[in-house]
């Protein structure tokens, strides 16, 4: 589904990527793990097409996506939960949702609003409140609930915990645990290893930009000294 070959790219002057390498299968739940400022968000930015990478490809469904605009990569099924969540603050919770809302690879059974309020249930308490008053938490259901409207055939959820309250994360992976079982395949950034190793499939590290250790959750727990070395956790 997505392979990503030897990717380098920078911002200016200043290269944060230098030999990146990941590949995800249909229907896998992938880690990018990594300490910050190691090149996990602009990895995942290169691959959406809001970095242009200096080298390297990146292939999605097939065909090569570097230097292609965001939208058009979103519109052949990549749909992203940002780092910082980035809802539209002015805009209802129904209005977030439809925004962007699609279904263009024409699924069977596409995401819907209900589908998403059973999901995320608060969702459909708050509908009519603006995203701008909403807890972090309801935020990032949010966040997700609208990548989720685009029908992706991969979603890629940057930090898809970090910052928010122990019951509101443990929500987040239940329902990312739910996606899984329903075989949608995920790139997935967090530092929670505990709940990693459990929930996906295979891992990858980042360090300095470059790709250093691959591997599954068996082989985080046997190789957890070199791991922890690497992640810092």
């Amino acid at each position: 589904m997505l392979n990503v070959s030897g990717l380098s790219a920078a911002y200016g002057a200043s290269q944060v990527l230098f030999d990146v390498s990941l590949d995800i299968r249909e229907g896998e739940v992938v880690t990018l793990l990594g300490r910050n400022g190691m090149g996990k968000t602009t990895t995942v930015r290169s691959i959406m097409g809001l970095v242009a990478p200096k080298g390297g490809g990146v292939q999605f469904e097939g065909q090569p996506v570097a230097g292609l605009s965001p939208e058009r990569i979103a519109r052949m099924g990549a749909g992203l939960v940002p780092e910082g969540r980035q809802v539209f603050a002015t805009l209802t919770v129904r209005e977030n949702l439809v925004a962007t809302a699609s279904n263009r690879l024409k699924r069977n059974d596409p995401w819907t609003l209900q589908k998403v309020y059973d999901l995320f249930p608060r969702l459909g308490e708050r509908a009519g409140q603006m995203a701008g008053t909403l807890s972090g938490g309801e935020q990032q259901m949010l966040a997700v609930g609208r990548a989720l409207m685009t029908n992706p055939r991969l979603l890629i959820l940057d930090e898809a915990t970090e910052g928010l309250a122990p019951v509101i994360r443990t929500e987040i992976w239940h329902v990312i645990e739910r996606l899984k079982a329903q075989g949608q395949s995920i790139l997935l950034i967090d530092k929670n290893l505990g709940v990693l190793k459990r929930l996906a499939d295979r891992h990858y590290i980042i360090e300095k930009g470059r790709t250093v250790w691959s591997g599954t959750g068996a082989d985080l727990e046997r190789d957890a000294a070199t791991v922890q070395g690497y992640v810092g956790l």
